[in-house]
């Protein structure tokens, strides 16, 4: 069975969304006409978008009609929304009532669906009316827009490279660790501290000991004791030393808890490639989009007394002493950045777009604990807001230079 992208087209009555359907596919899938409620039940089509791949694409009923047909037209409506992967939100700028795109927009919050707002213009001159549309709901602002007319084939190329932009198919395929050779070896390093839970490896570190061995190659974990580490006990760099002299063949890599970057930047051999647990996790768990938290890092260099920092964490783990989150990263915002203010979000829900305007930043964790839905959905309200976000594992190694830096990044450029 062929895997396809679901793309539904969703809006009030006579908005124009069956024209829109029309316009994709090139052909009369929907029937279109001035008549309130003309689209009964969910149209379906299956069709190919050059750039994306198969789709099938889904012309739905007007949210907003009252009456018990109504009714019944809106729960497929809304059943449709929770099935599809992406949302177009067709919106008459003419009209003056915007309670049915509100509606359709907290849905698709809720659901984490990918949404673009098409303004669909009757007139040429309803595109003034759009500053008024986005005052009547300010949360339009933060989704990428397109202006068309949906009965104009022109209009129709547009449409396609907007969806082949700003989309990110579900199918997108990553890979974990890129890097990884058959027939290598790879070491985890993992302290487990006070918040390691018992009997188990958290999710990241199986993950990568999953992936490497699925890979025919060779993970080996070591336990650091960061605190002899950081304490200067000899015993522990001998400990370390001894382990990496056993190998009979140099291992390729390591892989460290963001934490453990103060030592491993001295103690990893130089001919050894390194790179964080974190930072495996926020590229695969954004589907290769590194090189935005990359780049996020930078704002760090124009941070001032009194601007706002939050750290958004995805899980809600016990928090105990030494905490990477909550202790050790604002303990060192506040080293380097005097006078920052700091604040931070836990769990699956993320703080309402309208607020986070006033960071300057955000530090994310690796994001295991939640979808990749819902963190493509958190990059979207921060692009949208021009709020620059950097991860866990870039933090903890530019703060320790910018050579350490450009060290963990290295494996994930070279492929």
């Amino acid at each position: 069975m062929t895997e396809r992208d679901i793309i539904g087209i969703f809006g009030k009555m006579n908005s124009g969304k069956s024209s829109l359907m029309n316009l994709l596919t090139q052909q009369e899938t929907s029937i279109v006409d001035s008549t309130p409620g003309t689209t009964a039940d969910t149209k379906i089509t299956l069709t190919e978008i050059h750039g994306l791949g198969p789709v099938k694409l889904m012309d739905t009923a007007g949210f907003n009609e009252q009456d018990e047909l109504g009714d019944k037209k809106r729960k497929k409506a809304i059943a449709a929304l929770k099935e599809c992967d992406l949302v177009l939100l067709v919106i008459d700028p003419s009209t003056f009532d915007f309670e049915t795109e509100k509606l359709i927009l907290a849905e698709a919050r809720t659901l984490d669906k990918q949404v673009i707002v098409v303004y669909n213009l009757f007139r040429i001159t309803d595109r003034n009316r759009i500053e008024k549309v986005e005052e009547s709901l300010a949360k339009l602002r933060i989704y990428r827009s397109i202006v068309l007319c949906a009965i104009d084939i022109k209009f129709r190329q547009p449409m396609l490279e907007t969806i082949l932009e700003h989309y990110i198919p579900k199918n997108l395929a990553i890979d974990l660790l890129p890097f990884v050779e058959e027939g290598e070896f790879y070491i985890l390093n993992i302290p487990m501290d006070e918040e390691t839970p018992p009997g188990r490896y958290l999710r990241p570190q199986a993950m990568a000991e999953e992936h490497i061995t699925r890979k025919w190659a060779f993970p080996v974990s070591y336990r650091m004791n960061l605190t002899k580490a950081r304490a200067g006990d000899p015993s522990e760099l001998d400990r370390w030393n001894s382990f990496i002299s056993s190998f009979s063949k140099k291992p390729k890599a390591i892989i460290t808890d963001s934490q453990a970057m103060d030592i491993m930047k001295d103690w990893a051999p130089a001919d050894m490639a390194l790179t964080t647990f974190s930072i495996m996790m926020i590229n695969y768990m954004s589907r290769g989009r590194l090189n935005e938290f990359v780049t996020g890092i930078k704002a760090l260099n124009s941070l001032q007394p009194g601007d706002s920092v939050l750290i958004a964490e995805a899980c809600n783990h016990s928090r105990i002493r030494e905490d990477i989150g909550t202790v050790q990263i604002p303990k060192l915002l506040r080293k380097f950045y005097p006078a920052v203010i700091v604040d931070f979000t836990f769990g699956r829900e993320f703080i309402d777009d309208l607020d986070i305007k006033k960071y300057k930043l955000v530090i994310h964790c690796g994001g295991c604990m939640i979808s990749n839905q819902r963190m493509a959905a958190r990059l979207r309200d921060l692009k949208a807001t021009n709020i620059p976000i950097t991860n866990y594992g870039i933090f903890l190694s530019f703060v320790q230079g910018e050579q350490t830096l450009d060290r963990v990044i290295a494996p994930w450029q070279a492929r």
